[in-house]
Order: structure tokens, then sequence, then C-alpha cells
């Protein structure tokens, strides 16, 4: 990939999202707008091969996706059923802003997650329109088959349009019946940016960014509500650590071999802060008590002093608030870490059999890793070989590898 090729798809990745945000407010159509981006992009690395990247590419890409995507919406059957809406947008096109629009993006998160739409489309349609993944990764990440992905995604902006859901934040008196949605989406994204399902890479940092600006965004949308600060200063806490998470060659570094010296303190003093607040202001909300087991991490000076009992305790609020048998797993690897390995195993081990976790990776990794700290080798061989069958992402694939080769080698000897 040439220099000029690596520009273009650099601001595909950073501004996607918000470019496509401001076209469907521009263009009216989900399908139109994302077309005429598609196109633009394509336009640009050749445009911008000869002629150079304009000074402010945004723009360009915006107003060259607007005239395509308006060229294409002529050209369609029911244009004559929708002159009037057509005209209407030219006329407004004619002075419009051609700069992305930070609230654009919280209009699209809000669409992407209206109720009447099933959670796991709400999160493919944002990880497809908002963080400009493309439906191939999307299937990866969701173990589904691209043209059944394909088709969620299309069927979801034909029910928003059929359904005239309004491109817009909604008004105050339905905000936090949609709130919730919204978050659970973001954290997803954010997720997924933070520990990717698949690949070589495990931190996806575009994807890390975008869920932190929404939640900001957020944030400020609704200043009252202790709900988006919690989930702002989890997400804050995690992507202090972001840089020190796989080493040079990127292999993954686990939170006792991470340099502390290269976390982001602005990042943990303002996520600190924010779970300060939030834990002050009545019953704590989930991702409050996340944030608040984050912040433990992150301010302990060294692996060592991490108040396991305290993060245990927490787990246990946790699970009052959001039981899931994620939530009891962590658990159980703090109680190992307070109360001695075998407790954790015993945790562990009545998890066993749970259809949730029946795929998940991080169960038999789980279980390896206390059988190592306890010396049983061979058994943590094979819960090592047990976690490979199930990963996907090829950072963790390494990690557990070396892992397996590690007790493997103590057995044999």
């Amino acid at each position: 990939m040439n220099l000029h090729e690596r520009e273009v798809e650099d601001l595909y990745r950073r501004d996607y999202g918000r470019i496509l945000a401001t076209l469907i407010r521009l263009v009216g159509d989900f399908d139109a707008a994302e077309d005429g981006l598609q196109d633009a992009f394509a336009t640009a690395l050749v445009r911008w091969r000869a002629d150079g990247m304009p000074q402010n590419p945004s723009s360009w890409i915006i107003s060259t996706a607007r005239h395509k995507a308006i060229d294409r919406l002529r050209r369609r059957t029911w244009l004559e059923r929708r002159r009037d809406e057509i005209e209407r947008h030219l006329r407004a096109l004619q002075t419009a802003d051609e700069g992305p629009v930070a609230e654009d993006r919280l209009r699209l998160a809000f669409t992407c997650c209206h109720p009447t739409l099933a959670l796991e489309t709400r999160v493919a349609l944002t990880l497809r329109t908002l963080c400009g993944l493309t439906t191939e990764e999307i299937a990866r990440a969701f173990l589904l088959p691209v043209p059944t992905l394909a088709q969620r995604l299309v069927r979801a902006k034909a029910k928003i349009r059929d359904a005239g859901i309004p491109y817009r934040v909604p008004p105050d008196d339905v905000l936090p019946e949609r709130l919730d949605a919204v978050m659970a989406v973001v954290y997803l994204v954010f997720n997924e940016g933070y520990s990717a399902s698949f690949g070589d890479r495990i931190v996806r940092e575009d994807l890390c960014g975008e869920a932190i600006r929404l939640g900001r965004m957020l944030v400020e949308l609704m200043p009252a509500r202790r709900e988006p600060r919690g989930l702002l200063a989890l997400m804050l806490l995690h992507d202090a650590r972001r840089a020190t998470r796989v080493d040079e060659a990127g292999r993954l570094l686990t939170l006792e071999q991470q340099d502390r010296t290269r976390w982001d303190r602005g990042r943990i003093a303002e996520g600190a802060a924010l779970v300060e607040d939030v834990l002050r202001g009545g019953p704590p909300s989930a991702y409050a008590v996340q944030a608040a087991i984050a912040a433990l991490h992150c301010l302990a000076p060294a692996a060592a002093d991490t108040d396991w009992r305290q993060i245990a305790g927490l787990y246990e609020v946790l699970l009052r608030i959001e039981p899931s048998p994620v939530v009891e797993l962590n658990r159980a690897a703090a109680v190992a870490m307070a109360d001695g390995v075998e407790r954790g195993l015993e945790l562990i081990d009545r998890l066993d059999g749970r259809p949730e976790l029946a795929r998940y990776h991080l169960l038999p990794a789980a279980r390896a890793d206390l059988l190592r700290r306890a010396g049983r080798r061979a058994e943590a061989a094979q819960a090592y070989r047990c976690a490979l069958e199930l990963v996907t992402n090829q950072a963790e694939r390494r990690y557990l590898e070396a892992r397996l080769a590690e007790v493997a080698t103590d057995v044999c000897g």
C-alpha cells in the first residue's frame, strides 16, 4: 500500500462514521448516503493520486458523496413519489455546512438503536454505519455468514425507512427509555475495539475512540443522569491501559506484565473522578460498579498492590445489579487472587455446562491460568487446548499457545 492509499484508508477508518452521519442528515436516506460515500472514497483514490489530498479532505468527501447520493436518488424508480422531498433536500444542500457535525453522530446512534430493532441488529447497524466496519468484519464478529448479516442490515435500514423512524435525538420524554439501548451499543462498540473478536490485532483504536466520543456526547446530552458518566468512566479507565496491552511484537500482555508508567494518567484521573462522582449520587449502575473495579486496577502502583478483596466484593454487587455468568467468571478470578487459587477453581467449576459460556474461550482460559498458578500443569495444558479450540483473535491465540507451550514443557520435563 502506497502513502496515498494509506492516507485515504486512514481517513476512512477515522472519519467514516462522522461523515456518514452528516450525509444521512443531508440526504435523508441510509442506502443512498452509504452508497454515495463508498463512491466518494473510490473517487478519492483516483483523484487525490493525481491532484493531491485537498486541504479539507472530510469536506471534499462529503461534497462528492452528497452529489453521488443525490444522483442515485434521482435514478430510483420511486423518484416521482418523493420528488418534493428530494427537491427540499436539494434546496437545503445549497447552504449546508460541509463538515461533519458532532450531533449527527448522536442522531445516527439513536436511530440505529431504536427499540423496535433487535439488540444484535442495533449493534450491527451501529458498527456498519457509525464505525465504518465492513459487512465481512461484522459477520465475523457475530459468527454469522456474510449473506445473513448483509440481509439483517438491509432489513434494519428498510424498517427505519418504512416505519418512518426519525433521524434525530429523541425528545426528553422518551430519552430515558432509549438511553439504555444506546449505552449498551456504545459499550459493545468499545469492547469490540478494546478486545477485537477477530483479526491479528487485539485493539482497534478507531472503535475505542468512536465509543468514547459517543460517551462524551451522551454525558453532554443528559448531564443530570449518572449512567452515561459511569459508562464514560469505565471506557476511559480501560482505554488508559490500551497502549500497554501488547508488546512491540504484538504479543498480548496481562495486567501483571504491563508497564504502568505508560498508562495514560490523564484518562485515569478523569475516569476516577467520574467514578467518585457517580458513586456519591445514589445506588450505582452496572457501568459505575465496573468502572470502580477498573479504577482499583488503574490506581494500584503495582500488580501486587491490587486490592483483590475489594474487587471481589464489587463483583458481588455487580452480580446483584446485573447477574450473568461472565460476571460470575470475573468474580471467580478475583476471589482466586484474594482467597486462593483452589477457591477460585471451585467457583469456576460451577460454571461448567452453562450454555451462555459454551463457546466462551475465556472460561477454559481462566481455568487454565488458575491451574497453572496451582502447579497442576497437565490439567492446565488441557484447559489451554480447550481455550485454543474456541479463540478467534490471533493475538489471544498466540498468548494461549505460549502459555500452553510453557506448561507442556514443564510436564514433559
